[in-house]
């Protein structure tokens, strides 16, 4: 609605999956390189958490993107709330296998045959299953035995589970320990840093055609990062409502009450103001005002970004052969 009037050519905050516009920061290039790494070396069981918002789908279809499509086949499950029959059904559907037997035992033979068909013709079979937080432990256990197609060599299958960090505590139940055993890589994403929003919103902006920088101005930001607390979806809604502010209002800049009144449409006002609260105390002493009439320490420096997973080679102590791993994985990617 608003494109034409700020000079873009297509929607710049659009919520929906769009591997085109991935915004990569450190910690996406970490997990786009430890995803397709993961997927390329056969690794078997992938585990990938994040906040709602944070763009996992995103990046899982950037990965999809840029893997090989002669040596990938893939199976992506997006409704995770299956039974187990319906489950095995869906992820044999999706790797294009038809006429399904309802005998179990025949469904698991075909899939095996068709593993086993791929491999030697040097394919890579992949199944990915997004929301994996709402799996049930029965499906989970589906999973895990399909984690056992294997030779001597590597694993038949290689399986994706992308969900939020909700997944990393069922992971952690007891009855499940012998599926956390068996994964070899896990990644996490976080929300963007105050800097990150930035970047972000000028990034979509000049995906959509923008020519000029995005008009938002730096307080205005600010206040973007604040109210979304840096997760990407919302960071998208609120300055896709706020543009349509200051659209009807015929303004060629964000101003801060497009922002609020943005926010507060979309209920993001209470809990930005939940998260920095202080607590509540009913004594005010000499100390309290002396610290209340400070000024605000500046922030910490964000660490550098580290490797979040291990594998499952030794290298030692010495992290220099990493280093060089991920620079030859970066190269391959377009990413260095």
């Amino acid at each position: 609605m608003y494109e034409q009037f700020f000079g873009l050519d297509r929607h710049p905050f659009s919520i929906t999956p769009d591997p085109g516009v991935l915004f990569l920061t450190a910690q996406h290039r970490e997990a786009l390189t430890g995803l397709t790494y993961a997927i390329l070396g056969r690794k078997g069981f992938v585990v990938l958490t994040g906040d709602a918002g944070t763009g996992k789908t995103t990046l899982l279809s950037r990965v999809l993107q840029y893997l090989p499509a002669q040596r990938i086949r893939s199976s992506v499950i997006l409704n995770s709330t299956l039974s187990p029959a319906e489950f095995l059904e869906m992820a044999m559907l999706d790797f294009g296998l038809t006429d399904i037997p309802q005998s179990k035992a025949q469904r698991i033979h075909i899939l095996q045959q068709f593993l086993l068909s791929g491999d030697a013709a040097g394919q890579i079979s992949a199944l990915v299953v997004d929301e994996a937080h709402k799996l049930s432990r029965e499906v989970l256990e589906e999973i895990r035995l399909l984690g056992n197609f294997e030779n001597a060599n590597n694993k038949l299958i290689q399986i994706l589970l992308i969900g939020q960090n909700e997944l990393t505590d069922v992971l952690n139940r007891e009855d499940l320990r012998q599926f956390k055993q068996r994964i070899a890589v896990r990644l996490k994403l976080e929300a963007l840093s105050r800097a990150d929003v930035a970047q972000y919103i000028q990034h979509r902006w000049t995906k959509g055609g923008g020519s000029r920088p995005a008009p938002f101005p730096a307080a205005e930001v600010e206040q973007i990062a604040g109210h979304s607390q840096g997760i990407p979806r919302l960071i998208n809604a609120i300055c896709d409502n706020a543009l349509l502010l200051a659209f009807a209002k015929g303004q060629s800049t964000v101003a801060a009450e497009h922002v609020l009144e943005a926010a507060g449409d979309l209920d993001l006002i209470r809990e930005a103001a939940v998260e920095t609260a202080p607590e509540a105390s009913n004594e005010v002493g000499e100390e309290t005002v002396m610290a209340a009439a400070a000024p605000d320490p500046a922030p910490a420096p964000r660490p550098a970004a580290t490797p979040r997973f291990k594998m499952l080679e030794r290298y030692g102590s010495d992290p220099q052969p990493k280093a060089s791993l991920w620079a030859r994985w970066f190269g391959k990617l377009g990413l260095a």
